[in-house]
């Protein structure tokens, strides 16, 4: 069996970017992952720690996460339910389907068909793969900046890092891999959309926030609380964690200017980390002060996404454009 299911992803300069923003950008493509994202690095990594010889595994996910389950369990010979909320697009539904895994729509939102992944995990005696909140996953999720740093070569460090935040999976994964590789004094620069704002409501309350409903079109970041581990991480100090919020427009205006640019399509919730230069937010945290003035680079992790085609593009700019 192959020693995991990730790919070693490219590591891109964007001319355009840099020029925005008067530094070197770095382009990690996650979304150049056989399933889309980024989630298959932790994901294949925790299914082969625990699913070896499992009866089936099953998870909860409006998107990436269930495409990364079921691609590894297809990939592993094992039987994949994936449970999605009513809020995924049918494009998910479909994608879920010709990987192999049996579909089960269940409740509005993710934590509704997370409650159901829960329960027949129990019932049915599965394993249970969770989409953000696993030691596995992070461990997983790190091994993207150690190619990073693989990649830059040991003179050259990054200013910071730039990384759309949901769960809190993909965040702890960096940071873990940052503390790995000798970068833990780079600043991470967290972004998320108004209205899926979990990791900014806590880093503000001082304590985990349940969000009341996730009402922003990034449902790829729709947790209504952040992980532990992530908030742990906020208050720590250990690290410099910038938490920064932008409308689903600046990440649909972000997913737009990408696609004219870079010529690659991602989904909203990946829009967001990408406003941070074309919003100008890097530049606000320079005047500010919360960044430094010469940030040497900017690496930005293009988490990808897989729920998102032409059709659906055209669906969020007559949703957010009226």
């Amino acid at each position: 069996m192959a020693e995991h299911f990730h790919l070693s992803t490219p590591l891109l300069e964007s001319t355009s970017m840099s020029k925005r923003v008067g530094t070197t950008v770095y382009l990690k493509m996650e979304n150049s992952q056989p399933t889309g994202s980024f989630k298959i690095r932790g994901i294949g990594h925790l299914c082969q720690q625990l699913a070896k010889g499992s009866k089936g595994i099953i998870s909860a996910s409006g998107g990436n996460a269930g495409m990364a389950t079921a691609y590894v369990a297809r990939k592993m010979g094992v039987p994949a339910t994936i449970v999605i909320p009513s809020s995924s697009p049918q494009l998910v539904f479909q994608k879920l389907r010709d990987q192999g895994a049996n579909v089960k729509i269940t409740g509005k939102v993710w934590d509704d068909a997370n409650a159901e992944a829960l329960r027949l995990a129990e019932t049915e005696g599965l394993t249970y793969v969770p989409p953000f909140d696993h030691p596995l996953l992070w461990q997983g999720h790190a091994s993207m900046i150690r190619e990073v740093a693989t990649s830059l070569g040991p003179t050259v460090k990054p200013g910071a890092v730039v990384v759309s935040v949901g769960g809190g999976g993909l965040l702890c994964g960096v940071i873990q891999g940052l503390k790995e590789v000798g970068w833990a004094d780079v600043p991470i620069i967290a972004m998320e959309t108004v209205g899926a704002n979990c990791f900014n409501a806590a880093v503000k309350a001082g304590r985990l926030v349940t969000l009341d409903d996730i009402t922003s079109a990034a449902t790829c970041l729709g947790a209504k609380t952040v992980c532990q581990k992530a908030f742990e991480y906020s208050q720590s100090g250990e690290l410099t964690i910038i938490s920064e919020l932008v409308t689903d427009q600046q990440a649909l205006h972000a997913v737009q200017t990408f696609l004219d640019e870079e010529r690659v399509l991602v989904e909203l919730a990946c829009g967001a980390s990408l406003a941070a230069i074309y919003s100008a937010v890097v530049r606000r945290l320079q005047d500010e002060g919360r960044l430094p003035e010469d940030l040497r680079s900017l690496l930005v992790i293009v988490c990808g996404g897989s729920s998102i085609d032409s059709e659906q593009l055209s669906c969020l700019r007559h949703k957010l454009q009226t």
